[in-house]
């Protein structure tokens, strides 16, 4: 059983690879949560597949990277395909019948070593091949995009910075928020010296976000402007509409 031990040393881990990358992708999880909350009813197709293709290029960085290492090592390549080698390219072998069988019972690394090359030749064609198509991806993204390099740039510096702050910010409100349930239960609070000082800086903190407006920056967000103006994310969404609504 070389040929599906060769075929699963190169692609299983690829596959358990594939599966992470999709799931520690924060877009994955944003089009789980527009499909839930609007039924990806203001999901244009064009901007599915630009998304699509953001998650899939993202996922397969390291299975790929897991192929290209196992062909240029050439083990399971070998091992997967020993059963197939020609045994007038093994001095001294005998004539006999069901030679696949035969073959098949050799030690994976006892074949000849052209096998390695085709292994380490496959390898570096695929690099190749995936290099230019990332290079004429990148160049028609950027042939397609409405924006210019600077403000795509500027755009992707905004959604780190967002993100960053958020998480950090959202980590001290669920400090604050449990902290004050438990004192209200115990009638006080442990908090370390650190603690109170970041506690006690939160004082405009909103004690309860309700779910729609957890809804509202939640989600797949694609660039887009208003009168002119570019709103960045779902957050800078949310915020300028609270702000002309004065809520």
């Amino acid at each position: 059983k070389n040929y599906l031990y060769g075929l699963a040393a190169i692609g299983v881990p690829a596959l358990a690879f594939f599966v992470i990358g999709l799931m520690l992708n924060r877009n994955t999880w944003d089009v789980v949560s527009e499909c839930r909350t609007r039924k990806c009813r203001k999901l244009s197709l064009s901007a599915a597949f630009a998304l699509m293709g953001s998650i899939m290029g993202r996922a397969i960085v390291a299975p790929i990277t897991w192929s290209v290492i196992s062909l240029l090592r050439g083990e399971a390549y070998v091992c997967a395909l020993s059963e197939f080698v020609d045994p007038s390219s093994l001095d001294h072998f005998p004539p006999t019948p069901n030679i696949p069988e035969i073959m098949a019972r050799f030690p994976c690394l006892d074949v000849p070593a052209p096998f390695k090359n085709y292994s380490k030749l496959l390898g570096w064609l695929v690099v190749g091949t995936i290099s230019l198509a990332v290079f004429l991806l990148l160049c028609l993204k950027h042939c397609c995009s409405t924006l210019g390099y600077h403000q795509e740039a500027y755009w992707s510096q905004y959604r780190s910075n967002e993100q960053t702050l958020f998480q950090r910010t959202a980590e001290v409100h669920a400090k604050y928020h449990a902290a004050e349930c438990v004192k209200n239960f115990f009638g006080f609070v442990a908090l370390e010296n650190q603690e109170k000082q970041e506690l006690e800086d939160c004082k405009e903190i909103k004690s309860i976000i309700p779910r729609l407006e957890w809804n509202h920056i939640t989600g797949v967000y694609m660039y887009r402007e208003i009168d002119d103006t570019p709103v960045y994310s779902r957050l800078n969404k949310w915020d300028m509409y609270t702000k002309e609504n004065n809520c």
